[in-house]
């Protein structure tokens, strides 16, 4: 591991658990008393963790770059990762399941030595101090606790390729109808970061034309319904 990934790791060693007001009536399915992976059992029980109607903690360990080079992936404090991953998966992706079918996961949790290993090695990965409450979801930024993954909705995958624009309907829907942190939109297939966050920004950030960004805070408004005709 590199010392600067070491730095990320001890940084927040000491942190209180859980200052998120949700987390306090969390339900872990399965009963399971969720342990440090010190094993291939203990890991396997961590990927059998029931998030949501739909997802399992496994579902959200896959890497390329965990693959690639061999790094492991998986949470330092998988209390805190099954928490606020459960709260990414029954606040945004099951309500995003549920409206557009079947969503695909592009990338999702990363431990702070495979987001940092991306980010040497020129993987599209941001810093780990950025990470931290985003894709490293076992860590908080400065504001408190979040979780991110990136997925792709294969059937909105038709309207994007009538029109790459049309990605701004996806983002005014999320942003009407879902609890979502932040958003950030890229070219190939549409895909996009979705967070949650226990302080969310509600920023929404594209790649794709028009580039920039669409929205900074602003709150829910009837108004945008004009902006997604097609995901009415």
């Amino acid at each position: 591991m590199s010392s600067t990934a070491a730095q990320g790791r001890g940084k927040y060693l000491n942190f209180k658990i859980l200052n998120i007001q949700s987390t306090q009536t969390l339900h872990i399915k399965n009963n399971m008393t969720i342990k440090k992976v010190s094993s291939i059992a203990k890991l396997e029980d961590l990927g059998r963790i029931q998030l949501s109607k739909s997802f399992f903690m496994r579902d959200f360990l896959y890497s390329e770059i965990e693959n690639w080079y061999g790094v492991p992936n998986f949470p330092d404090h998988p209390d805190i990762a099954t928490q606020t991953g459960t709260e990414l998966f029954q606040q945004l992706l099951e309500p995003l399941q549920e409206k557009f079918g079947r969503i695909a996961i592009r990338s999702a949790y990363r431990s702070p030595s495979v987001n940092q290993l991306g980010n040497e090695k020129g993987h599209n990965c941001a810093s780990n101090e950025k990470n931290f409450a985003s894709h490293i979801w076992d860590y908080p930024d400065e504001k408190g606790f979040g979780a991110t993954a990136c997925i792709v909705i294969p059937s909105f995958l038709e309207l994007y390729e009538k029109d790459p624009s049309n990605w701004q309907q996806l983002a005014y829907w999320i942003h009407n109808n879902l609890n979502y942190s932040h958003m950030t939109f890229f070219p190939k297939l549409c895909a996009f970061n979705i967070g949650w966050h226990e302080q969310p920004a509600r920023e929404i950030y594209s790649y794709i034309q028009p580039k920039g960004y669409l929205l900074r805070g602003e709150a829910v408004n009837k108004e945008f319904e004009k902006f997604y005709p097609d995901l009415l």
